[in-house]
């Protein structure tokens, strides 16, 4: 049996399939398959919210990312983005992801910042050249990362003195978005499903020779919880795990309808949510992280995670490249 080529990065892993059988060969004898080679690119461009930002507080490596973004958009130095381009070796690579961006911020500079910066319109990155652009964006728009917040209960049961839900330190949620028998964030998930659309429109006309890969998000919201891990009640969680799912599921459909491919990220990382044991979980609650040394943002991917982030692109690459077999 012909060995594997030593050259593979790690990430090759799991996306090897079975020893292709030599031709004329005996049959117990099967030979490594062609390597899978990644399209080539001259000009990436990252544009998204936190989930692409990977956001930090601080990492080994330091402070946040200045390169391309203001500090206070708390990049992580070795975000998904970072990591594609690494891997790409894209001659030209711009990343203007940035904490708590919206769709709006793609046309418009995000102001106010938590440390008073500015993060220029995420568009103005993209040029007529740009080849290659990922987008992670919606979950703001919808507001799921404040709802999330509000299902954080200081105790392990439903708030004994109110069952309006008051949310956040006293969780809720459910109750909360669901007050008057209307879903409010099922309402905002739908809402904002145009707005997606349309910002991938504006990409294909400002950058018409790129492919737009859009990234939905992470499985990392699990249901039930895991109290005091994540300090929240099970009611609560599955409420929010069920907006989360509508959250990837409308991100698919803004993708066909703009035109874009979709890297689910969702399906392929079930088992790393939240409740997992620290080295197994690809996002973090709150302290520190052991997957590499960081202090980072709460229910945002850790470095396990924009590593996982970073693979399933890659392998979307190459499942569709036209000719993988160079």
């Amino acid at each position: 049996m012909t060995a594997r080529p030593h050259a593979l990065l790690a990430f090759l892993a799991p996306l090897v399939g079975a020893l292709l059988a030599a031709p004329g060969a005996d049959p117990g004898v099967a030979a490594a398959p062609a390597e899978r080679r990644l399209p080539t690119f001259t000009e990436y461009v990252a544009l998204g919210d936190s989930w692409t930002a990977d956001v930090v507080l601080v990492d080994r490596y330091g402070l946040p990312d200045t390169t391309h973004a203001p500090i206070d958009c708390a990049q992580s130095k070795s975000n998904y983005p970072k990591l594609v381009a690494e891997a790409l070796a894209v001659p030209v690579f711009r990343d203007a992801s940035c904490g708590s961006a919206t769709t709006k911020h793609f046309r418009r500079p995000q102001e106010g910042l938590p440390l008073g910066g500015t993060n220029p319109p995420q568009f103005d990155r993209l040029t007529r050249t740009t080849d290659l652009v990922s987008v992670g964006i919606g979950g703001n728009d919808a507001g799921i990362a404040g709802a999330g917040l509000d299902c954080l209960n200081l105790i392990p049961v439903e708030n004994p003195v109110s069952d309006s839900g008051p949310g956040l330190p006293l969780g809720g949620c459910k109750a909360k978005y669901t007050a008057g028998g209307e879903d409010q964030l099922a309402q905002r998930i739908k809402a904002s499903e145009i707005k997606l659309v349309k910002a991938l429109r504006q990409i294909h006309r400002r950058a018409p020779k790129a492919r737009i890969l859009v990234m939905d998000y992470l499985d990392v919201v699990p249901d039930p919880g895991c109290y005091p891990t994540l300090p929240a009640t099970d009611e609560d969680m599955a409420y929010i795990s069920a907006k989360f799912r509508q959250l990837n599921k409308m991100v698919h459909r803004a993708a066909r309808r703009g035109g874009a491919e979709v890297v689910n990220t969702y399906r392929q990382s079930a088992g790393h949510d939240l409740c997992q044991a620290p080295q197994v979980r690809w996002a973090e609650t709150y302290g520190p992280s052991v997957n590499d040394p960081a202090v980072g943002v709460p229910a945002h991917p850790n470095a396990a995670g924009a590593r996982a982030q970073a693979a399933y692109l890659l392998q979307h690459l190459r499942d569709t490249d036209p000719d993988i077999y160079r």
